[in-house]
């Protein structure tokens, strides 16, 4: 039987569809974004103190850049965060904004995977891209749908992906920026699959949107933990604190009714929970 856990409350937000939580180990600050709002938040545990950033677009997701500040998916493209400064660095094709950048994450090498989707949930209509430190862009997987959770196991080779309405995370060989070979990993019958991070012993940590839970998988599949989270639209986790020994948790109110919004006061806040586990500092974009 796996171990349950439970997460608390720790900012009360009310935000729509908060995602990409991103622990900032230069700051000491905690930072996620409220998609569709194109806002891109800030939280210092220690101190409680927040920041807020408005990019005037969607923004996907977020990661660390190694110069410095951060590199963004937004709504069609890329762009650069340095302070308030925000510097468009790549396009892509939006379909006519028919299409936006969903989750990304940086690979060990320093490369930004980024997927996007389509606003309608339209089958196949989105793809997984790889911006490298050139700015170029390249086509990684095509033909998803809800392209969400990716990070790599410990030793680079193994990467976890998520296309979320296929209700399982794939586990791919993961070679010179590319998803090779594709094998079921974990399979979902009650919520979907959303943001997922791997912890330091490479455990995969998945966020079930729909059901309010993180499942914790050992690297062969069987299930060691499920976090219970109050709040459905579980989208999202990653580690954080001094000692990357937190695990935060971003929820949504999108996709919940009135009676949902009322039973769930909590939801579309920041959730965390202390499982005993280390996390891994968050890999940096190097362009």
């Amino acid at each position: 039987m796996p171990r349950l856990l439970s997460a608390d409350l720790v900012v009360p937000d009310r935000l729509h569809l908060a995602e990409s939580p991103l622990w900032d180990d230069r700051t000491g600050v905690l930072r996620w974004v409220d998609i569709l709002a194109g806002h891109v938040h800030g939280w210092d545990p220690a101190t409680g103190e927040r920041t807020h950033f408005d990019a005037g677009l969607p923004v996907g997701a977020i990661a660390l850049r190694a110069s410095g500040g951060l590199v963004l998916a937004v709504a069609d493209g890329f762009a650069v965060l340095d302070g308030e400064r925000l510097t468009r660095i790549a396009d892509l094709d939006s379909a006519d904004g028919q299409l936006r950048m969903n989750d990304a994450v940086c690979d060990p090498e320093g490369r930004l995977l980024a997927g996007t989707m389509a606003y309608s949930h339209e089958a196949g209509r989105g793809s997984l891209y790889r911006l490298d430190a050139d700015h170029s862009v390249h086509t990684v997987l095509p033909a998803v749908t809800i392209s969400n959770g990716l990070d790599w196991s410990p030793d680079g080779a193994t990467a976890y992906y998520a296309d979320s309405p296929t209700r399982e995370v794939r586990a791919y060989r993961y070679r010179d920026g590319a998803l090779l070979d594709p094998e079921p990993f974990a399979a979902f019958t009650d919520g979907v699959p959303d943001g997922v991070t791997v912890d330091a012993e490479g455990g995969i940590w998945v966020a079930v949107a729909f059901a309010g839970r993180v499942h914790r998988y050992l690297p062969d599949g069987t299930l060691d933990t499920v976090v219970r989270v109050p709040a459905t639209m579980t989208t999202s986790c990653a580690f954080g604190g001094p000692g990357l020994d937190t695990l935060y948790i971003t929820t949504a109110t999108e996709n919940l009714s009135p009676a949902d919004l009322a039973a769930q006061p909590a939801a579309g806040g920041l959730f965390a929970c202390e499982p005993g586990i280390r996390g891994r500092r968050a890999h940096r974009f190097a362009g």
